[in-house]
């Protein structure tokens, strides 16, 4: 049997709890025990969670742990020094160590990301990067898995991650049957920024804004500079600076972003092919837009048509 150790502290994010249903039921679905889910903390007993009620946890002691998993919180705390110290001393003799949201701070904090690539909530993902340079964030991940280190995004991304161990563990059938069973993804597509791209970029000014409209309107077309630039009145120079001082993107990443969400939405409707949905989004052919879904989810176009899979 494994044994499983969600660590808490007082404030964790009590949606992490979640993850434990993804373990209970794997058990049932291969109708054995394979996991056990104890909940530790570092004096034991109540800890309060951020929804105000306690929940009952095991003391730090020196037992073994196939999987040692940092619960997050709504804000980054410093972790304890016995948190820290536990960290440091157990992960060696544990499997597989990971956290949920902020939890990557306490890993990182214990020298456990160094050199590591890893994902955490979108709205702290710029401090981590900022306190621990010498790992690289991708804050538009909902699970990385690098070697013996699993760190998943927010809040709900929990189940994500641990479906992911479950899978690691006992195969993507068995997998299928737990995610049926929670009514949830297998696999979730896509990363955090599923938010409009429209929005996301926010631009201060009439000028880039009828162009970023414009350019959302004629995704067909060929789009560049100059064309976005004679929309917004501007000459291309002028533009382009203009344009990457408001959004922070340049205007050719701007509109491949535009092509992949309107792209992904088309697929996600389910009413045409990848070829279909390359040309009437502007990428020409699916190979293109391949690299482009790459670069924006991690995921390539196919990942979104898995209930349609005549469309691909």
């Amino acid at each position: 049997m494994q044994t499983v150790g969600l660590i808490l502290y007082p404030g964790f994010q009590v949606l992490g709890l979640s993850m434990s249903a993804t373990f209970e039921v794997a058990n049932l679905m291969a109708e054995r025990e394979v996991y056990a889910v104890k909940l530790l903390s570092e004096t034991g007993g109540l800890v309060q969670s951020s929804a105000g009620f306690g929940v009952d946890t095991e003391p730090f002691d020196q037992r073994r742990f196939d999987t040692l998993l940092i619960l997050g919180d709504n804000v980054v705390r410093p972790a304890s020094a016995g948190l820290i110290q536990y960290m440091r001393e157990a992960s060696p003799l544990t499997r597989r160590v990971g956290s949920i949201c902020t939890g990557s701070a306490a890993l990182a904090e214990a020298g456990l990301l160094s050199g590591r690539r890893v994902t955490t909530h979108w709205a702290h993902a710029p401090d981590l990067q900022r306190l621990y340079p010498d790992i690289q964030v991708d804050e538009d991940r909902i699970f990385i898995n690098d070697g013996p280190v699993w760190t998943a995004a927010g809040m709900s991304a929990c189940i994500d991650l641990a479906l992911a161990l479950v899978e690691n563990d006992l195969g993507s059938e068995i997998t299928r049957r737990v995610s049926r069973h929670l009514v949830v993804y297998h696999r979730r597509a896509g990363g955090q920024s599923q938010f409009s791209v429209m929005q996301d970029l926010d631009p201060k000014t009439d000028r880039i804004q009828a162009a970023l409209t414009y350019a959302r309107q004629h995704l067909k077309t060929e789009l560049s500079v100059e064309q976005l630039a004679y929309v917004a009145h501007l000459s291309p120079r002028q533009f382009s600076r203009i344009f990457l001082a408001q959004t922070g993107r340049s205007p050719a990443k701007a509109v491949e972003n535009l092509r992949v969400e309107a792209a992904r939405l088309m697929m996600e409707n389910g009413h045409s092919s990848i070829d279909v949905v390359a040309t009437e989004t502007g990428f020409g052919d699916r190979e293109r837009m391949r690299r482009a879904f790459i670069r924006a989810y991690g995921l390539p176009p196919s990942s979104f048509t898995r209930t349609h899979p005549q469309l691909t």
